[in-house]
């Protein structure tokens, strides 16, 4: 690299110094196989970073932080000044071994709360979010706590534009937008259960009437076959008798044919013996008059 710049003549600065009126003679350049080997960049230095990055969120400390935000999510609702709650979700992470100011708690919470209304459209919210579940559970107790809180004072629940939280009176433009995005949440969520509770209950009207009908089916189906039973049954019984009937006048035909043959059988044998004694009383006399003759001639 020298003997490229050996003929170009500066002073000790060559910033602020003048090159000699006279120029160099140029030299040809060489072929690119004698040229010597480029030398690699110099480092760029980087500009000294301000302030420390954050370190990322773990999963396990994201769980015992929304583990504590559940357990004080009552206090959060029940009272306006939101800051000593952060200050003590700080400390209790600093007892579980995780650095976190009340402002990065704060920013945490925002952050998940933003990713949770996001994966509620869609399918696989779970494997989207993996904190869904946490997320849900807080929001549905504070709901069944606002709910029974308004049974509790005979208070019926309004359809929509119903505010379950009164917002900070307090200059607290971050806790303001949390809470209000809170009672957004709640209020789209209390819009959400009223809306399946009625699809539910339509469905269960639905289903209700179909086995009605159903049943109603089933009961004019026993009845049309028990009139068919009926009816059958009355027909086999009239049969029955027209037999019985039948079968009675037969046995009394032939009861008086029976008769009459014994009476016919009894006259023939009257006769027959009638017959008979005639026969054995002719058979007497003559017997007797051949014996008085017999007795004539004797003498």
């Amino acid at each position: 690299m020298e003997e490229h710049f050996q003929h170009f003549h500066f002073s000790t600065n060559p910033y602020l110094s003048i090159p000699s009126p006279i120029p160099p003679p140029i030299q040809p350049i060489p072929p690119p196989h004698q040229l010597p080997p480029l030398l690699p960049p110099p480092p760029v230095q980087s500009e000294p970073v301000d302030r420390e990055r954050l370190p990322q969120w773990t999963h396990t400390e994201t769980a015992e932080f929304l583990s504590i935000r559940a357990d004080l999510d009552a206090s959060f609702m029940s009272t306006k000044r939101n800051k000593p709650l952060w200050e003590a979700i700080s400390a209790r992470l600093q007892q579980k071994g995780f650095s976190r100011t009340p402002d990065q708690c704060k920013s945490k919470w925002k952050n998940l709360v933003t990713r949770f209304k996001g994966s509620e459209a869609m399918d696989d919210a779970g494997k989207q979010f993996p904190f869904y579940e946490e997320m849900r559970t807080i929001f549905s107790r504070r709901i069944d706590r606002s709910l029974a809180m308004e049974k509790k004072k005979g208070k019926a629940v309004q359809g929509e534009g119903k505010e379950w939280m009164n917002e900070d009176d307090e200059e607290k433009d971050d806790d303001e937008e949390e809470e209000e995005e809170d009672d957004e949440y709640e209020q789209n969520a209390l819009e959400d259960k009223g809306k399946k509770k009625r699809k539910m209950t339509d469905k269960r009207r639905g289903i209700e009437w179909e086995v009605k009908l159903a049943l109603h089916a089933i009961v004019k189906q026993q009845m049309e076959m028990q009139k068919k039973w009926v009816k059958e049954s009355e027909a086999r019984e009239i049969e029955r008798r027209e037999k019985e009937e039948q079968w009675r006048r037969t046995m009394i035909s032939l009861c008086e044919e029976r008769l009459a043959l014994t009476r016919r059988w009894r006259e023939r044998e009257d006769e027959r013996s009638a017959r008979a004694e005639a026969r054995a009383e002719r058979q007497d006399s003559l017997i007797t008059a051949i014996i008085a003759k017999l007795s004539e001639d004797e003498r």
